[in-house]
């Protein structure tokens, strides 16, 4: 048993919204409140003096891709302001690299790329070039002698060189697979650009990871996610992360919080099976049934009631409609099982809402709990929709860190009238609707710090697009975004008896602060971390 002391505690609790000290016993928290009360209280409890330093309930990131997250830390940086710059680090890790060996790399994006100085002008979008998409042959050029495959920052296009097109056997004569695109010109060849499913062509080739490689991987990425505040997650990778995971916690190595999504294709299996929701113990439990509606806003892919701008026969694409997503949704509610949809465009949106409304009534009708469904990024929604999230008790599960990477392109694709409602959490908010945040890593940076500061702020780190931010009236309050990180994400879990507060009864999962998050100004968010980092009663992280 400890008592943490000379403290400033924010507990998020409504029946004690602050106190000094706290009782831990194991991995629960016994008690909550002023020093000298405590210790007269708990004469046996070890004290630990925190030195004056915040101490508030851990961070949760409610959408991670924890196993994409882990490998990634091992691949080329491809986030660059240039094609040039993206290019040059490929050309250094060739220099490390055997020939033939894959490299690998995540997180370029083709929207925001800067025009170099020496480029030619640029050619048509579709065609690749400075400022469009780039082409395998700019990726042969570095790497010759090995396959290259790099993901884009949204997931949902990949580029390839040469002789990763030869591995994978995509040629001119390659049909596109069913929601998915393999890039051309204008002879009909592929050009190394793979969207959505496409990207699946490259992905069956590339070795893959052991599963023992998968859990040490994860197991080195703990430590980062500690400091930056975070005691739990959900993740949304496959199978084969839920089984490394399996491994931690087996041997003992897992000490991060996590909810675990099972992908739709085995929801057969789950139910065969009768594999329930919450199934597991406190440190890894199953959570909802994930499902993807449409792509992204990056390649354009995000379904849409509307074109894009300049793409008067693009509306993206929509992988199921609403009908289908009801059938998906009423076998999961058979065993037990809510639902986890990714949904980027308003389209997409709507379809995912339409199939929530006739679950809703299903599980009305046939006596069935009432889950915990939710949208995965609920990025752009039409005006007529925008209350059902609420109205369905749906949870909002939302990423602020997309809308600063997002902005520009969101105003350019979509327009200002459409924009409007993007990335809207005030919105949904006020409308009633719970919201849990994450980032979507490897997408974005899992730092909780950093969408914080975007969820207040609605300004990038160099103060762009202006003072007010963009889009103003969707900003958040830091107590708001707070909640997001830690009430939101224990509801979705079904959790939020035990985790999110520091209350008796509760876990003891939190992160002490040097600084006070709610008394600094909004931009030195950016920069804080945790100093030290509690998960189920153990101190996980420390820092020097």
């Amino acid at each position: 048993m400890i008592l943490l002391h000379n403290a400033r505690i924010y507990t998020q609790d409504p029946k004690r919204p602050a106190a000094s000290a706290i009782v831990i016993d194991r991995e629960r928290i016994l008690a909550v409140g002023e020093t000298d009360n405590l210790f007269d209280q708990f004469p046996r409890a070890k004290g630990q003096d925190m030195g004056g330093r915040v101490i508030l309930p851990g961070l949760t990131d409610a959408h991670i891709h924890l196993k994409a997250y882990a490998l990634g830390l091992q691949k080329v940086e491809c986030e660059t302001d240039t094609k040039e710059e993206c290019l040059r680090r490929v050309a250094e890790r060739v220099k490390t690299t055997k020939p033939g060996e894959w490299i690998l790399g995540h997180g370029w994006n083709q929207n925001m790329w800067m025009p170099s100085p020496t480029s030619p002008p640029s050619s048509a979008k579709m065609e690749g070039g400075e400022g469009g998409w780039p082409r395998a042959s700019d990726l042969d050029a570095v790497a010759p002698n090995n396959p290259v495959y790099l993901t884009a920052k949204s997931l949902h296009a990949g580029w390839v060189n040469t002789a990763a097109m030869k591995l994978a056997n995509i040629t001119a004569q390659t049909p596109d697979p069913p929601n998915g695109q393999i890039q051309r010109d204008a002879d009909g060849n592929a050009t190394g650009i793979l969207l959505e499913t496409a990207m699946e062509l490259a992905d069956r080739v590339i070795p893959e990871p052991t599963l023992v490689g998968i859990a040490d991987a994860i197991e080195k990425a703990q430590p980062i996610l500690w400091k930056m505040g975070l005691t739990g997650v959900h993740d949304f990778d496959r199978r084969d992360s839920f089984m490394a995971l399996q491994i931690l916690h087996a041997q003992g190595r897992l000490k991060l919080r996590v909810l675990k999504n099972i992908p739709v294709e085995l929801l057969d299996h789950a139910h065969a099976l009768g594999l329930r929701g919450g199934f597991g113990n406190d440190m890894l439990r199953i959570g909802n049934v994930k499902v993807f509606m449409d792509g992204a806003l990056g390649p354009h892919t995000a379904a849409m009631f509307q074109p894009y701008i300049g793409e008067e026969n693009n509306r993206g694409i929509l992988n199921m409609d609403g009908e289908e997503l009801f059938e998906h949704g009423r076998k999961a509610a058979g065993v037990g099982l809510g639902m986890t949809v990714h949904a980027i465009g308003d389209r997409a949106n709507h379809e995912v809402l339409d199939a929530y409304e006739q679950l809703r009534k299903y599980e009305r009708e046939n006596h069935l709990p009432h889950m915990r469904h939710r949208i995965e990024h609920v990025q752009v929604v039409h005006p007529d929709d925008a209350a059902r999230l609420a109205q369905l008790d749906v949870v909002a599960s939302m990423q602020p860190i997309h809308a600063i990477s997002d902005m520009y392109m969101a105003d350019q694709f979509w327009g200002p009238e459409r924009s409007r409602l993007a990335y809207a959490w005030k919105a949904q908010l006020d409308f009633g609707a719970r919201l849990a945040f994450g980032s979507d890593a490897p997408v974005e940076s899992p730092n909780p710090f950093w969408g914080l500061r975007a969820a207040v702020t609605r300004r990038r780190a160099d103060g762009s697009p202006s003072p007010e931010g963009w889009y103003p009236e969707q900003k958040l309050t830091l107590a708001q975004a707070w909640e997001a990180y830690t009430l939101g994400p224990a509801y979705a879990a079904y959790m939020d008896d035990r985790l999110g507060r520091l209350a008796p009864g509760h876990f003891a999962d939190l992160i002490a602060l040097e600084k006070d998050p709610f008394d600094c100004h909004v931009d030195e968010l950016f920069a804080l971390q945790s100093s030290a980092t509690m998960v189920n009663g153990e101190w996980v992280w420390e820092g020097p």
